[in-house]
């Protein structure tokens, strides 16, 4: 019997991706002749706009066999308007062929595609295409490939010693080929799986030259993954067949699911459903079909690695986990410009936006809703392109033809500093008071949630509840009323009354806290940006720059290539709006431009945008600001910026600075304290001993934007409560039965590389107060300073003591899940990270570390225990 693979085809659009599914649709014998994007009969483009413009819109898969494997080949969008498309289909694949175009190279969006299967850790396989239209070596494409990718990028049809160039791939590999001197095709398998190589092949899918060498690469280093006997499921796409039925593209990852079989599932919860998670949902499965291109087949059962649509299901949605499985992570790629889709004068608009709402459910992206403060249809879209398309599709769909405006860049807002918020909602018989700390996150951290309150204070159902709640609200900010993000948000304290709250009370209450916190906070306003590459003749390169310079783009110059230069960097998308027709016009069709979604940054003009969009928060009934208080048996709302003085707790958090009468003026005053550096080093040197300078340092830069100096800082110091980290890692905890000593060590070593990654100073605190006559000590272990408390004297308090002492002229981080601690740490106003997300960072520093020593191959040491990656493992 066959083993089951999922495969998907990626590429930047005229890769020439449709044309090599084609290819191996033919070479497989799924289809009698190859079909032709320009001649419109391509097997997998079967919807008719997709053959009117000659290019892939909506994924579609088809089935044929692949030597020992039963392969479902996923064809998905190359156009960048339709990269969500192509996003949900990531978290089913088991492997990904990345075509490339040889002539043009790696291109904007297939930066984005090496970014995504980074992300969902895909093993990929290269397919470098049009090389029968190419005057570029196969050696010069190899070095940018390698390049991006590192030393495993290898030409497995050229090259001699396939094992030589494998082993070069990481330190495991290496030291395993000097051992054995050979490197066998599990092993490679093992490597191409690990995405420690990335097999690449050159030909034309076109012509179909060097087609049966590649099918015969893949045939022989693929490697069906096992699954589980229990029941597992991913959800990666809605649609609806030609009848309207709704079906639900599933792809097994565990178990086995059968024709009229029961399934029990969690719906999507609405944002503003409700304060309890919705119920679950048991529905029969009515038909199992497995399409292929434009036709299907129905069968009674389908098996693990397989992926069939669904029809029985009603509120399934995309990136949903059915069983074991959760659900995918959020998208990376989002729409950056919103539009209003105007209905044909005459119609009722609330009834166009009721039928609309199914595209939502089948391109979640989308995200049409109905604006009830402006009476309109709203959506979002990554580009012209995909409006076009959509307005052609409700046209058909549903006979109603609209028109959609010109569109508003989509802004976001975040915060500069640290404030608490307060929220209280007391109408007759109802209460909660909630507290909240929200603080700054890095760019793309959107929202995170967490509690610092005692159980003894609020009970945990209360404060699950709470976070609960804020995390189904849609947070707005209140500069612009635009999406809030990267905000940590932290529950700090909280009340409910034994008789008269209720779950509502506190959804009231803690949305009250977010607006009050926000309305004190220092805010930011955040524009989109686009990475672009641009290429124009040598001759009008100054030209070019004088435009990139007006936009107020970050850029440098890349590489020139014939009578072409490449400009590479970073400009906010307002100012790129347009700016392709102005380059064709000027370079006479010769200039190219290529750009991807970049981030949000900083707005440029801030002022000008506020005052644009005129929005104004205390007129936004659905987000209030204000608290209510009981008076005299009735319910009394009380401004936001008097509701302080009346709440009924006090959270004992301080900022330095701060006023009282100072709470209408919405700002957070933060320590500004520096003492002597010589003094304080002075200080830490009588603690600890002399500090060790930090073995080396990793700097990363985004794409496209030059490096800046360093601005000055305060020197980062990480605090970490030992015991409490131990008993928190499963790794670590599972080595307490045999003895503290080697959990203590194995500890201190994954430290030693985290602080020498972080370029930070580190003090690990271990607990040895029950220990008599105990005087403690301090020693330093790889650069770190580890401490074991006296007698009578628990981690608690020494780390209390530290933090006092350091937090004036130190950027202090507290690492533990001790509630005490934290508590501490809030009240003194330090940063603090759980002892999980400490685990979650050193695996991230361990990944990082051994990127940058493939990417320079400096003569390091092994990389064996970094990388988790043995020769058993492979």
């Amino acid at each position: 019997m066959n083993s089951n693979i999922v495969l998907a085809l990626l590429a930047h659009v005229d890769a020439g991706k449709t044309t090599m599914s084609e290819a191996l649709l033919y070479k497989s014998g799924r289809i009698r002749t190859a079909g032709r994007v320009d001649h419109k009969d391509a097997y997998l483009d079967t919807h008719r706009i997709e053959r009117e413009r000659g290019i892939t819109i909506f994924s579609k898969q088809a089935l044929f066999t692949m030597g020992p494997f039963d392969v479902t080949l996923l064809d998905t969008p190359g156009h960048m308007d339709f990269s969500a498309e192509m996003e949900r289909t990531l978290s089913v694949l088991d492997y990904a062929i990345l075509v490339i175009s040889g002539p043009d190279g790696i291109q904007a969006h297939t930066e984005t595609l090496l970014t995504l299967l980074e992300r969902f850790s895909i093993p990929t396989f290269i397919w470098v295409n049009k090389m029968d239209q190419c005057e570029r070596s196969r050696e010069d494409i190899m070095a940018e490939l390698q390049k991006r990718l590192g030393p495993g990028c290898i030409d497995f049809k050229g090259t001699a010693d396939l094992a030589e160039a494998a082993a070069m791939s990481c330190e495991p590999a290496l030291e395993r080929y000097l051992e054995t001197g050979v490197l066998d095709d599990m092993y490679i398998r093992a490597l191409i799986r690990a995405r420690k190589v990335f097999p690449c092949w050159f030909g034309s899918a076109l012509k179909m030259d060097g087609v049966d060498g590649f099918i015969e690469g893949m045939e022989k280093y693929m490697w069906a993954p096992p699954f589980p006997e229990s029941f597992g499921a991913r959800v990666f796409k809605i649609t609806r067949d030609e009848a309207g039925s709704r079906l639900t593209w599933i792809k097994l990852t565990g178990g086995e699911l059968s024709v009229r079989q029961n399934l029990t599932y969690a719906p999507q919860a609405a944002p503003g459903e409700g304060d309890e998670k919705p119920q679950e949902l048991t529905e029969k499965i009515t038909q199992l079909r497995f399409y292929s291109g434009q036709r299907y087949e129905q069968r009674d059962r389908a098996l693990p690695g397989q992926v069939f649509a669904v029809t029985g299901l009603s509120a399934t949605y995309a990136g949903q986990g059915l069983g074991f499985e959760e659900d995918s992570p959020a998208a990376m790629l989002e729409p950056v410009f919103s539009y209003r889709i105007l209905p044909p004068e005459g119609s009722d608009s609330r009834e166009v936006f009721r039928k609309l709402s199914v595209l939502t459910e089948e391109d979640p992206m989308l995200r049409i809703v109905w604006n009830s403060r402006h009476e309109e249809i709203q959506a979002q879209f990554m580009g012209e392109i995909q409006i076009e398309v959509l307005r052609q599709i409700i046209l058909d769909r549903f006979d109603i033809r609209v028109r959609i405006d010109n569109g508003r860049i989509m802004y976001r807002e975040t915060i500069a500093s640290p404030v608490e918020g307060a929220g209280h909602f007391e109408p007759l018989r109802h209460y909660a008071e909630v507290h909240l700390l929200l603080e700054p996150l890095p760019p793309g951290s959107g929202i995170y949630l967490d509690t610092a309150c005692s159980e003894d204070l609020l009970d945990r159902n209360w404060q699950r509840l709470i976070l609960f709640n804020l995390a189904e609200k849609h947070h707005v900010g209140v500069l612009t009323g635009s999406p809030l993000t990267d905000v940590k948000m932290t529950l700090i304290a909280g009340r409910a009354h034994l008789k008269h709250t209720e779950g509502g009370d506190f959804r009231q209450a803690a949305i009250r806290a977010v607006r009050q916190g926000l309305m004190k906070a220092d805010n930011v306003l955040l524009e989109p940006y686009y990475a672009f590459r641009l290429q124009v003749p040598a001759e009008l390169i100054g030209r070019a720059i004088g435009d990139l310079k007006t936009m107020q783009a970050e850029f440098e110059m890349g590489t020139e290539t014939g009578e072409m230069m490449s400009v590479t960097g970073r400009a906010p998308v307002s100012a790129m709006q347009g700016y392709m027709t102005t380059l064709l016009a000027y370079t006479k069709g010769r200039g190219k431009l290529f750009c991807r979604p970049a981030g949000y940054y900083p707005c440029r003009n801030t002022e000008k945008v506020v005052e644009e969009i005129g929005y104004d928060p205390n007129r936004d009934i659905e987000n209030p600001a204000d608290s209510v208080f009981c008076s005299h048996g009735a319910g009394v709302n009380i401004k936001w910026d008097l509701a302080d003085e009346l709440m009924h707790m006090d959270s004992g958090l301080r900022f330095e600075g701060s006023r009282p009468e100072e709470a209408s003026a919405p700002r957070v005053r933060t320590r500004n304290l520096d003492l002597d550096e010589r003094e304080l080093q002075a200080i830490m040197e009588r603690e600890f001993g002399k500090t060790r300078q930090p073995r080396f340092t990793s700097v990363i830069t985004d794409y496209g934007k030059p490096p800046k100096p360093a601005a000055p800082r305060k020197k980062d110091y990480y605090i970490v409560d030992g015991y409490n980290v131990i008993y928190a890692w499963d790794e670590l905890k599972k080595l307490v039965p045999e003895g503290f000593d080697g959990a203590r060590q194995k500890l201190i070593d994954v430290l030693v590389e985290y602080q020498a990654y972080k370029g930070c100073e580190l003090i690990l605190v271990f607990d040895a107060y029950k220990q008599k006559d105990n005087p403690g000590r301090k020693e330093d272990v790889g650069g770190i300073h580890v401490v074991y408390t006296m007698e009578d004297e628990s981690a608690d308090m020494r780390i209390e003591k530290l933090i006092h002492e350091m937090s004036r002229s130190y950027s202090v981080c507290v690492v533990s899940s001790d509630g005490l601690i934290q508590l501490c740490a809030l009240r003194l106003g330090v940063r603090r990270m759980s002892s999980r997300e400490l685990h979650d960072e050193t695996a991230a520093a361990r990944k990082e570390i051994e990127n940058v020593i493939m990417s320079h191959r400096e003569d390091l040491p092994s990389l064996g225990e970094r990388t988790g990656l043995g020769p058993a493992e492979l």
